[in-house]
């Protein structure tokens, strides 16, 4: 895999939420693609929604999503600006999608992501030159590697403790 995927909060959410069944299995699988690919990419609103939601939500202690946040800050490659902004008000109107929807595609579009990983919009859908991907439904993706998402990886970008 060679295409920058950008990920929704929800595939991050599932992939460390045991109790998510197949949704977690599946998020976890997708994500470990990306780790291996080194193609993940995420932004500051991704981790952001990621460390309420699982803090307020999923009843994570804020020390273990510290952890995650940090596991994933290799993966936020360039800063949400005026002009994401901009593009996520344009992409709202355009696309008839939420501000904060159109926000996640904007900030795809920026980091050159050709993928989105989301559930939250609709599979297949072309945005703004991203397409739309529920990596939790329909895409048959590898089994799991002998490492799990739920161990933060190390400063060094994709490369994670085995075991």
């Amino acid at each position: 895999m060679t295409e920058v995927v950008f990920v929704d909060t929800n595939i991050l959410v599932y992939a460390h939420d045991a109790t998510a069944g197949e949704k977690h299995n599946r998020a976890v699988r997708a994500l470990e693609r990306l780790w291996d690919a080194q193609t993940g990419r995420i932004s500051v609103q991704v981790l952001q929604e990621f460390y309420v939601t699982v803090t307020k939500k999923r009843a994570t202690a804020r020390t273990t999503a510290r952890e995650i946040v940090q596991a994933y800050t290799p993966w936020v490659q360039y800063p949400t600006t005026p002009e994401t902004i901009l593009r996520a008000s344009d992409l709202s109107e355009s696309a008839q999608i939420s501000f904060w929807d159109a926000m996640i595609v904007a900030s795809a579009e920026e980091v050159g992501a050709s993928l989105l990983y989301t559930e939250d919009l609709n599979d297949g859908q072309l945005i703004g030159g991203v397409r739309i991907i529920n990596p939790l439904t329909q895409y048959d993706l590898p089994p799991t590697t002998s490492y799990s998402v739920h161990e933060p990886a190390p400063p060094a970008y994709g490369s994670r403790r085995r075991g």
